[in-house]
Formats: C-alpha cells, structure tokens, sequence
C-alpha cells in the first residue's frame, strides 16, 4: 500500500505546493497539517480518550486525544475529522456535529530526533450528551487499542502533573483553550447570563408598524396572503444560508423558549439576530454549542443493548464563518481561487450570485449517482478539483419549488399586469435559478401592492461578498408620497456630472433612478439585527450597466427608527433653541440622497494590482471591509 502523502506547508500554515510521504514528513520536519477531535460528555463533564497502539511511530501505548489524524495531500479538514472518527472509533457523526473551537501547533522532537512534529491541528469538538458506552465503539486495532473517559479536570492535572501515561500537552499554552472553553462554557452565571441578553435586547425598540390598505383591491388582497406564505419561506432559506445547523437551533429555542427566564431571553435574542451571532456586537456569539439542539442519532455507532444511541448537540462555531454557509467550513481563499483559476468552463459562475460552493468528498456516493447531483457536477465542475458549484435552484429546491407555487398562484389573482409579471418570472426564476428577466420586471413595477422577494444582498458572505441571501418586503406604495421624490430619481444625471471627481470617472449615460415609497407590511428572510429604511437594486451590474437601479424607500420604518432613536438622541444633544430644525422630513431626505449615491459614480474599478472589477466585488480588497459595508447600510 502507497504511503500517504501529506501536503508541506510553510511555517505560516500555508501550502507550499509540495506534497511528500507522511515518514519524509517527519523525517525532515517539514510543517503539515492535522485534525484533533474531542468526544465530550456534557452531562458528566468527561472527556473520551483513546490509547494509542503500541505500534505506533509515536507515543505508542499513551493515551490521547479521542481521535486524530493526518490531512492528506489535497483533502479537506472536516472531511477528515469525519473520516477519522469513523476509521478509529466506529463512530459516524454528520458535519452538525463537529464544531472546530482552535488551531493548534504542535512543535516537537521525539524518538531521539528521529520524529520530528511540526503539525498545525483543526481541533474539533464533539458535545455530547452522555458517555458513549464503551462497548459501543469498533476500535481499528493498527490505531487504538483502548478507550476510556475521564473527567476534564482530572485530564488537564494529568497534564500539568506531565503523566508519563499521556502524550504531553502544555496546558498552559495554546491547549489550555480547551479547558478553558469547556468551563466557561459550562460555569457561566445563569443570572450574569441574563443580564448580559437583557442589555443585549434594550438596544432594540418594539414598535407597531402601521400602514393603510386603502386602494389595495380585493384580488391583490387575497394574493397578499399568498405573498406573505411565500415571504416566511425565504426565513427558511436565508436560515440555512446563515450556517447549516442554524434551522435546529432556533427551532429547539423556540421550543424550549417556557422553560426558564434565560431560555425566553436566548429565544428573543435569536429572533433578532437570525443566529446565535449579535449584530450589534462584532458578530460575537450569545449562545454556544451547548446552548444548541439535541439530536439522537441511533446508527452512528455499534447498537448497544438497553441504549437508544448517541445524542448529540448541533455545533456551530464560536466565531462567525465568513464564508458563513456558502462554501466549505474548512475552505480558505487560497484553495477557492486556486480552484476557480482552473475552470475550463463557466468561470464566472463561480463568483456569481445565485450559487454555493461544496465539496465532491461530502455528497458521498449515493449522490453522486444520483441525477440530480451528476447533471450539477457534470455541468459545473471540473472534476479534477474537490470544490464545485451547485445552484440556489438545487440546494434550495424544494423550499424554491413551494415558493414558486405560492407565486404563480398569488400572480393569478393580483389585478395589477405589471405586478402579475413580477411574480409569475420570479416564480420561474426560483425554478430556473436566471433572475434577469424577473430583477428587470421588478424595476418595471407600477403597482399599489410592491413586492420585492428573492436573493439580493451580499452581506453575509464576508468571505467574498459573491453570494447573495433571500429576503423578501411586501408593503403598499404611498402614491403621493412616491410622488413627491419623483424629482431625486429624475436628475441623477445632474448629480453625477457634479460629482467631486475626474470626469474620466463619470458615466455619460446614468439612467434615471425609480424611487418607490412604501409603507412596509411584512419582511422576512435576510433582514436581522438593526432594519433597513431603503435599498436600491438589483445588484446585478449586468442590469446596473443596461438599465441602473430602482430604489424603495421603507417610509413606516423610516418614521420609527426617527421617533426611537433621532428624536431621542436630539433631545439629549441638541439644544432646546435647535430642536424645533430636528424633523422627519430632513432625515427621509438624508436617506434618499444615501440611496441615489447607489445609482451613481463608478460602476468599475481597477484595483491596485491592476485588474479591472466591480465595485461589489472590489471593496472586499478593500483594508477596512467591514467598515465599508457598515457605511453603506443602515
């Protein structure tokens, strides 16, 4: 059998683009990369432990982490994390389970001078709720010889002590964060805890938005209930697109929302922020793992007599994943442009809108086989490369395809011509995963009832910024007030030839912006934390460079957010004598100006290594990205 082949990194963690034989590896003390991963009882606060077999190259006979293993050449780290625990322990987990808490480098000689680890370790976290019994592991004998539990406490003294039993860990340096992370994860103060939600959730106002129906004919009332169905299916997407066990734990929150003060807090919280990530706060987490769902998975191990099976919590990681559920959890920047350099075919679509990012090594072969995932990989992917692109019209299929109904339904009954059109294309987008035509049908929409549904904003991908999310805001246009902002969308032009820049910068040909006003009835899918008063779409520069932008100004929103939070600032900072210049008006105005700055300026940008882009795409080469996004959105 060939020996493996690892890949050789620099002493930064990066690939060097040299693979070698696992014993060269070490032989030359050439830097490379692991997987840790811990089984952890959270009902007993143990930890599993594996003894190593005597004939191992290293520590032979000691007992270590639960289960480890090399990255070979070209693999992927959680992939691995998978295949490890299955090939050492008998043990089949789902990716939900494995939740990556730290990097770890290893530096060490051993075997006098004979071994030499230099090893970066994916450590993950496995959480779950009691031991696995002992007779339920299947131990691969050239591996494992034994396994046990031990109480993290007594493990990490065992450390300290420097056991000769086990293989040395320094508690006191990067390792220690996983003692650390267990105890603050399972000492914290219930009341600090909620304390700490309850100053969280101060910083949103409830408010009742009004708006009134009046103009709104019967039809377009009775597809307005179609609409909004419709509108609660992009909360289901846009959930799955936050991270992927993100639907399991807030429907388990909600469920368990009466259980306790804390958990009403934790559920209220979540309902805010979509995720267990607070906006207001740098995307920090206020729930962790153990906070998540409990799953039974009765055949990941060997059946056991009188034991239903391992229960599991639902991971997801500490710090929010850029990327967040658009590409690989273990796929950095590299590899991705690595990847998308060598498509042969359909390039862009690798950084397009409408699509995700996966792996061939995760569909597994039953998937393969199928003709769903072979017409996505025979179409998409150059087989030569782990990554491939499966379109939102697949991986959402069949949320898309109950979206689509509720459409084509709802654009049957509506009276309106222009908003039928906007509905039955969008319905056929869903399907066909091409929005042009429905992006151009949107901009074109002259209807009492406005509707603006599908993927659109790039803000979660902050990897990236290519991925668009699902949202959807359903509300009446205020006529008179659309009306009266007429004026704005029509001198545009005037606005870019007076921009303050060289004229090889402007555009000759800035089309007249729409701007529609409307009193918000419904919004789902991608609008968390802090809400929208405007946006101006599409963001597809194919229709910004053929036909600009249309903006929709939320106007109910608007005079919320300037009764909770303007009106109150003013009256703590401004002087009485000032007070009376502080009014709504001027602050809607403010918000308009913002949004037609969207429509104008430079569509294209050369960055500084010369190469031409957009300016969606470039702001992300940008030093400060998130300051830029933030700045643009309110």
């Amino acid at each position: 059998m060939a020996e493996e082949h690892l890949d050789v990194l620099t002493k930064s963690g990066h690939k060097t683009g040299i693979s070698k034989p696992r014993g060269d590896v070490h032989r030359d003390g050439d830097y490379h990369r692991a997987v840790h991963m811990w089984i952890f009882a959270e009902n007993t606060q143990q930890l599993l432990l594996q003894r190593r077999a005597d004939c191992k190259d290293s520590w032979p006979g000691l007992w270590d982490i639960s289960s480890a293993g090399h990255i070979s050449a070209g693999d992927s780290s959680l992939v691995t994390a998978r295949r490890e625990l299955q090939e050492e322990l008998g043990i089949v987990l789902p990716k939900d389970a494995f939740e990556m808490i730290f990097i770890f480098l290893q530096e060490c000689v051993i075997n006098d001078g004979k071994y030499i680890n230099n090893e970066f370790n994916d450590v993950y976290f496995v959480t779950t709720l009691d031991p696995i019994p002992l007779e339920a592991f299947s131990l691969q004998e050239s591996e494992v010889s034994a396994v046990k539990y031990i109480s993290y406490g007594e493990y990490r003294s065992l450390l300290a002590k420097e056991d000769p039993d086990y293989v040395p860990y320094d508690v006191n340096g990067q390792y220690g964060r996983l003692f650390d992370i267990i105890e603050q994860r399972y000492k914290e103060n219930t009341v600090a805890r909620s304390l700490a939600l309850q100053k969280q959730l101060r910083c949103y106002a409830s408010v009742s938005l009004n708006a009134e129906l009046t103009g709104v004919t019967d039809a377009d009332r009775e597809a307005l209930v179609l609409l909004v169905k419709a509108a609660t299916i992009m909360d289901e997407i846009f959930n799955l697109q936050v991270w992927y066990s993100n639907p399991v734990l807030r429907d388990w929150l909600k469920e368990h929302a009466d259980a306790s003060e804390l958990d009403k807090l934790k559920w209220m919280y979540y309902v805010i922020n979509k995720s267990p990530w607070s906006c207001l706060d740098e995307d920090e987490a206020f729930l962790t793992t153990a906070d998540s769902a409990i799953k039974l998975l009765p055949e990941a191990t060997q059946q056991v007599t009188g034991w239903k099976g391992l229960e599991y919590r639902a991971a997801f990681p500490m710090l929010k994943p850029p990327g967040a559920n658009f590409y690989p959890p273990d796929m950095d920047k590299k590899e991705f442009e690595l990847w998308k350099d060598s498509l042969t075919k359909d390039k862009q679509d690798a950084t397009g809108f409408f699509n995700v990012i996966k792996r061939h090594s995760e569909f597994g072969l039953e998937l393969f086989l199928s003709n769903d995932r072979a017409d996505v990989t025979n179409h998409f992917v150059d087989s030569t490369h782990d990554l491939c692109i499966v379109p939102f019209s697949q991986e959402y299929k069949p949320f898309l395809k109950k979206a689509a109904e509720l459409l084509f339904k709802a654009g049957d009954l509506t009276s309106s011509s222009s908003l039928k059109r906007l509905l039955h294309s969008k319905a056929n987008a869903f399907l066909s995963n091409d929005y042009y035509d429905s992006d151009i049908a949107w901009m074109e929409l002259d209807s009492k009832l406005d509707v603006t549904i599908g993927p659109y904003e790039t803000y979660e991908d902050a990897l990236f910024g290519y991925k668009a999310t699902f949202e959807a805001f359903i509300g009446v246009r205020d006529d008179k007030a659309t009306a009266q902002l007429k004026l704005f969308g029509d001198n545009l032009r005037i606005l870019e030839k007076n921009l303050p820049m060289d004229s090889i910068y402007k555009s000759e040909d800035v089309i007249a912006a729409p701007i529609r006003v409307v009193q918000l009835l419904y919004n789902a899918g991608d609008v968390k934390g802090p809400q929208t008063v405007a946006f101006n779409l599409p963001n597809d520069e194919r229709i910004v460079n053929d036909r600009g932008t249309s903006m929709v100004m939320l106007k109910n929103v608007s005079e919320a957010k300037f009764k909770h939070i303007l009106q109150p600032i003013s009256d703590v900072c401004i002087t009485k004598e000032q007070q009376e210049l502080v009014d709504f008006e001027s602050f809607f105005t403010h918000t308009i100006c913002h949004e037609c700055c969207h429509g104008i300026g430079p569509h294209t940008i050369t960055l500084p290594n010369g190469q031409k882009s957009t300016v969606r795409l470039g702001w992300r080469s940008s030093p400060f990205p998130s300051l830029l996004a933030r700045a643009t959105k309110f």
